[in-house]
């Protein structure tokens, strides 16, 4: 297709190699509610609770998300910084190969792609466990706690959930885009509720002075949850530090609006902007919903962590509202952890389709393929369901174990994000801005940011105690993160069959006859920025 045929946003995608397949149905309003929905503050906060709880209390709750925050927003404009550049489905692996030394890039993208892909195949597993388990925490609470489901009958919900969600994701991307304002909705009205409820709603007993909301450190080194009793033995500096696994589980994504681009309208400044308005809304919104929790949740952390409901934050609302307020605050919550887990099989979908097209993964013919109907890469969706419940078996082996589900999506997500942003300063490449960029403050920012995801991929793969006693006790993330980037390099150099003969990185999916003077072109005649 001619240069001059093409329009907008097409134009700016022809300029990176590829040709319009998806649908633009993503409005600047839809960009950000993707953005909101996939992290999901409440939900995601009450799926993480336990771990701000016990690792400081209130004090590691508060201050805890207030040093991980700013650093957390270095992440967010150093991507937003790079998806204004270059907005694509692919993401993180194109920008990887496009910055990186011609010597290094194609293993480093292929590796970058590989562990992407693990990081939302973790996250699908993730959420839809926190989401089968807060329907099961439901029930608990509606039977007076009489009824504790097992882990087999958790895992079979699961399974029916992911199932539902892969169904949905495979219809058009017009109603997927709009689906993102219920999330909004849902995410807003929950934070609204919470904020104004829980401080009239409150027993005085559980009402707790701000001295004690902002500055009680407590480290509850022993806890019970049902019949299960654990230690978390660490001494209480590194205690705090491991606090910031909360925030850090909660406001993450950042790349996810990435995965969207080319169902986006003006792609070059909505995706930046979604990024950095719904990771700061994530960021100040989820520091008032801890502050509130702090000062409303009662002065037992042993009680709060050890309750039958196996949820903190049900065991917190319990108190606050009784058993149908509750319940009525929990549904709204289902609700929206449904709309978050929506759409990251959304965003892992899109990177398995992206990552096929570059015919990375083995069977790349069959998984880049779309609906014509729904443009919706249903092939792309339904691996990522099946690989997700594959992955959601870690479970049976333990709590410790599901909690790498959320381990490995973080773990995962900061390793392929650093990558690119350390090869924009370090590969030699040239770095053309987007209408979003940070000048020269680009560098700094970036350090910051790559110096803080090496420190918390560290922190991530301890284990849970100081104390392994048992194999339950380890922290899986290591091993299941260690076999996908060994199973990854081992098919890359594989003899004759393996990447490193054939995978040159992106392809080019346009016309033939697309040369240098057809990219200047369309560099003239790219969009400039206005509304959505």
């Amino acid at each position: 297709m001619a240069v001059s045929e093409l329009k907008g946003d097409e134009v700016v995608l022809a300029s990176l190699g590829y040709k319009q397949e998806f649908k633009r149905d993503f409005r600047a309003v839809d960009i950000f509610g993707l953005g909101v929905s996939v992290i999901g503050v409440v939900p995601s906060v009450s799926s993480v609770l336990v771990y701000a709880v016990s690792y400081g209390g209130p004090f590691a709750m508060v201050w805890g998300w207030a040093i991980a925050s700013i650093f957390l927003m270095c992440i967010a404009l150093a991507v937003a910084e790079l998806s204004s550049s270059m907005p694509t489905s692919g993401g993180v692996y194109y920008w990887t190969y496009r910055l990186s030394s011609p010597r290094y890039r194609s293993m480093l993208s292929w590796l970058v792609g590989y562990v992407n892909t693990l990081s939302y195949i973790a996250g699908i597993a993730a959420v839809d466990w926190s989401f089968a388990v807060q329907i099961m925490a439901a029930a608990s609470i509606g039977s007076d706690r009489a009824f504790s489901a097992t882990t087999a009958q958790t895992y079979g919900l699961y399974i029916a959930i992911i199932i539902l969600h892969c169904t949905l994701v495979s219809t058009s991307t017009k109603f997927l885009a709009r689906l993102q304002y219920l999330g909004v909705f849902l995410n807003l009205a929950l934070i609204l509720i919470l904020i104004v409820g829980m401080p009239i709603a409150t027993p005085t007993d559980f009402k707790n002075s701000g001295s004690y909301a902002f500055g009680h450190f407590e480290n509850c080194k022993l806890y019970y949850m049902a019949s299960l009793r654990k230690f978390f033995d660490w001494p209480n500096g590194f205690a705090f530090i491991l606090s910031f696994l909360a925030p850090l589980w909660t406001v993450s994504g950042f790349d996810a609006i990435v995965h969207v681009s080319e169902e986006a309208r003006n792609a070059k400044t909505a995706v930046p902007w979604g990024i950095l308005c719904s990771i700061s809304m994530a960021c100040v919104l989820g520091w008032i919903l801890n502050v509130v929790l702090a000062l409303n949740m009662g002065t037992d952390l042993v009680d709060i962590l050890s309750n039958a409901i196996e949820q903190p934050m049900a065991t917190i609302l319990l108190n606050s509202f009784g058993k149908t307020g509750a319940l009525a605050i929990w549904s709204i919550l289902i609700l929206s952890q449904s709309v978050l887990s929506i759409s990251v099989v959304i965003i892992s979908s899109r990177q398995n389709f992206a990552f096929s097209r570059d015919g990375a993964f083995p069977f790349s013919t069959h998984l880049y393929r779309l609906n014509k109907g729904m443009t919706s890469p249903v092939y792309s969706v339904w691996v990522a369901g099946f690989l997700g419940v594959l992955l959601g078996l870690l479970v049976f082996a333990g709590s410790t174990a599901s909690a790498a589900l959320f381990s490995l999506s973080i773990i995962g997500q900061y390793t392929s994000i650093s990558i690119p942003i350390a090869a924009r300063f370090l590969g030699g490449q040239e770095f053309k801005p987007g209408p979003f960029t940070l000048g020269r403050f680009g560098l700094p920012v970036a350090a910051v940011a790559i110096v803080w995801m090496v420190f918390m991929l560290i922190v991530l793969l301890f284990p849970a105690s100081s104390t392994v006693s048992s194999a339950g006790d380890m922290n899986f993330s290591i091993v299941v993160y260690s076999g996908v980037v060994g199973l990854a390099l081992a098919y890359f150099y594989f003899p004759k069959y393996g990447g490193v003969h054939w995978f040159r990185g992106p392809v080019t999916t346009i016309a033939s006859g697309w040369d240098d003077a057809s990219e200047k072109e369309c560099e003239l005649s790219s969009p400039t920025p206005s509304g959505s």
